[in-house]
């Protein structure tokens, strides 16, 4: 799809959501010596979803991880609606829509691999990571040039912002 053409969805977006492994995080899972599994996410992705909640978007995050760790750091970020331990993501997809009232047209969803399959096919943008798998590149509008945990969660958010005139205001210089 052309630059221009995935750029109109960009207009219609009120809402984010988004997969955790290989999306927010790199994929890599360490595993500490009491069985614990650590991830890592990126700052810059941590910032953009706080200035697009600050900008009135919905944020939703769909994982089939069960890390509370994970949960606790979404919070800090000020995200409410976290669905973690998500085998059929389509079903908390639904509920998430029904809940706040979200035309599918309006989302863009961004993962990375086969359990985000069903998904990315129910909404108006679905993007992913570089480094995501063949069949999700396929079915992508938008393929972000950053990899998972290295800013692509920020490349998207900020794209939208941009061309909705909600990036860079005088109210995100306020918490910089």
């Amino acid at each position: 799809m052309s630059e221009k053409s995935y750029k109109e969805y960009l207009k219609h977006i009120t809402t984010f959501v988004f997969d955790v492994d290989g999306v927010l995080t790199d994929g890599s899972i360490q595993i500490s010596t009491d069985g614990e599994m650590l991830r890592t996410m990126h700052t810059k992705d941590g910032y953009a979803l706080k200035t697009a909640l600050n900008q009135g978007f919905n944020v939703c995050i769909i994982s089939g991880g069960k890390n509370e760790g994970v949960r606790s750091r979404l919070r800090g970020l000020g995200i409410t609606d976290i669905y973690l331990g998500a085998h059929v993501k389509t079903e908390q997809l639904d509920e998430y829509f029904n809940i706040h009232g979200i035309k599918a047209e309006n989302v863009l969803y961004m993962g990375d691999d086969i359990p985000d399959y069903p998904v990315m096919k129910l909404v108006g943008l679905p993007c992913c990571p570089q480094d995501a798998v063949k069949e999700i590149k396929e079915i992508s509008t938008y393929v972000s040039h950053k990899k998972g945990g290295e800013g692509c969660v920020r490349d998207v958010i900020e794209q939208v912002l941009k061309v909705q005139g909600k990036w860079m205001t005088e109210f995100d210089a306020q918490y910089d």
